[in-house]
């Protein structure tokens, strides 16, 4: 993009303080019309020159559109990356500019805190079932652990989330992993997620819209893929299985935590459940197909349902540059 298009783009009072506030965080364009006080045609046309210039992407979910600044690894060009340190040194050289900053970032403040209250509502809507489930097998910290110990030293890399929910396996593996993508079909969940990891720097975490069995990404994209109390939802999971395969670098990892085949048919009518559970030579066999080395599966038995953890190696090995960019 040339210096005189994104001169052009910045030409703008609004524009520049939409560029502060897609800094802070992902947002959608209602809310950024509600921050700025204006309508909402009125900010997509400002956005649309924006997106024009290469200093604001689009991604659609469902109904809502969200906006974010071009900072994942690869795709924020240098121009781009200066434009956003020279507006950081116009809000500390400029008082009015910093002033309106910092009112739109207070703005922003009630609306993370309206994210946080539907989260609320919506588990609160839903605790009962949760709980009754939750109550059949062993506690969540006692599988993330275990999960975390069966995955091993070698970091995670480039993880890709499958079936994200309330986006806690994110939020557990942020730390360690280079970047994260959550991903889940159900809009509700996504919403969830997005307030649980809000407090997440917007480059290392992102959340997409997608179907398992049509994953919206080019092929050899992860190091790491997780399908946390997933799979049991999956009419075929040979197909889950074979695309999340499709997407895994060669020599990457994927971690299936999901129930040990079981007898309890209510939870097909209560919780949507397609499959009960899974059994070790039934994983081992999917995980084969799909182009995976099994390694043996850890067992949580601490409940009515048994929590397994299966990790596969898709074929390959990782190259020299693979091993570095997971450690970097």
């Amino acid at each position: 993009m040339s210096i005189e298009t994104i001169i052009r783009a910045l030409a703008d009072p609004t524009r520049l303080r939409i560029m502060r506030l897609l800094g802070t965080m992902e947002l959608a364009v209602g809310e950024l019309a509600q921050v700025l006080g204006q309508s909402q045609p009125r900010v997509s046309r400002h956005i649309g020159i924006l997106c024009d210039a290469g200093l604001a992407e689009r991604r659609r979910e469902g109904s809502w559109v969200f906006l974010r600044a071009p900072s994942s690894p690869g795709n924020a060009s240098p121009l781009a990356e200066a434009v956003a340190r020279l507006l950081a040194a116009a809000e500390r050289e400029d008082a009015q500019f910093a002033r309106e900053c910092e009112e739109d970032r207070r703005k922003l403040s009630a609306i993370r805190a309206a994210r946080e209250k539907s989260a609320e509502d919506y588990f609160a809507r839903h605790a009962g079932e949760w709980d009754d489930l939750r109550r059949m097998h062993s506690p969540d910290r006692l599988v993330e652990q275990a999960l975390i110990e069966a995955l091993g030293d070698d970091p995670p890399g480039k993880l890709l989330d499958i079936g994200t929910g309330t986006g806690r396996m994110a939020e557990l593996f942020a730390p360690r992993a280079q970047r994260i993508v959550a991903l889940d079909k159900s809009l509700d969940m996504l919403r969830i997620a997005r307030a649980k990891l809000q407090h997440l720097p917007t480059e290392d975490v992102e959340l997409v819209q997608g179907d398992f069995l049509d994953l919206p990404f080019a092929a050899g994209q992860f190091d790491t893929v997780l399908l946390h109390q997933v799979l049991h939802f999956a009419q075929e999971p040979a197909q889950v299985l074979a695309e999340a395969g499709r997407v895994l670098k060669p020599g990457g990892r994927i971690a299936i935590v999901d129930f040990a085949a079981h007898d309890r048919e209510e939870l097909r009518a209560r919780h949507e459940h397609v499959r009960l559970g899974f059994g070790d030579g039934q994983i081992k066999r999917l995980l084969g197909d799909a182009g995976f080395v099994a390694r043996p599966p850890a067992a949580l038995d601490g409940g009515e349902l048994v929590v397994k953890i299966w990790i596969g190696q898709r074929r390959g090995p990782a190259s020299a540059q693979q091993r570095q960019e997971q450690r970097a």
